[in-house]
């Protein structure tokens, strides 16, 4: 098995285990009025039991021979499956805002999509409306996309990676 169940797990939890750990990989970005950029992340899912996933992510911007050029998107929150296969997700950023998202687990394959229900922002953040994920195992990797509504632009693909487990 590429990964392990632990033995606590909350049974809410038990179809994400395949998260839990830590990744790192690169992605590409891109958005109508930046220049598309290449980056560097690293994520860890943890749990302790509860009915909950914890997440920290980091990324950086890299250049195109892949070495580190400044400090990018930092961001924490809570991934609460529930009984019912839906999920709900409270996430924070260091960019000045907060999201509330809801979505389901795909009820046989190792993924799920998220959409935000909720976005408050302070008031020197940049101006972001919401956003959409899909998260998937595929191949033993971590592959996610994010498509965003920004800068009075609608929703739209922004970011995507793969990770592998380290």
């Amino acid at each position: 098995m590429p990964f392990a169940i632990p033995d606590n797990i909350h049974p809410n939890c038990a179809r994400l285990a395949w998260l839990i750990g830590t990744w790192a990989g690169n992605g590409h970005g891109e958005y109508p009025g930046i220049e598309p950029f290449q980056f560097g992340q690293e994520i860890l899912f943890q749990q302790d039991g509860r009915p909950f996933i914890h997440f920290m992510s980091r990324a950086w911007i890299v250049d195109a021979d892949g070495n580190h050029v400044r400090e990018a998107a930092q961001e924490t929150g809570f991934i609460r499956p529930q009984e019912d296969g839906s999920i709900e997700v409270v996430m924070t950023h260091n960019l000045g805002f907060v999201e509330i998202w809801h979505g389901e687990l795909h009820p046989e394959q190792p993924r799920f999509e998220i959409v935000t229900d909720a976005v408050a922002r302070t008031g020197t953040a940049k101006e972001y409306t919401g956003g959409k994920r899909l998260y998937g195992y595929v191949n033993g990797d971590l592959l996610y996309a994010f498509d965003m509504a920004a800068m009075g632009k609608e929703l739209q693909p922004h970011t995507h990676a793969q990770l592998k487990r380290v």
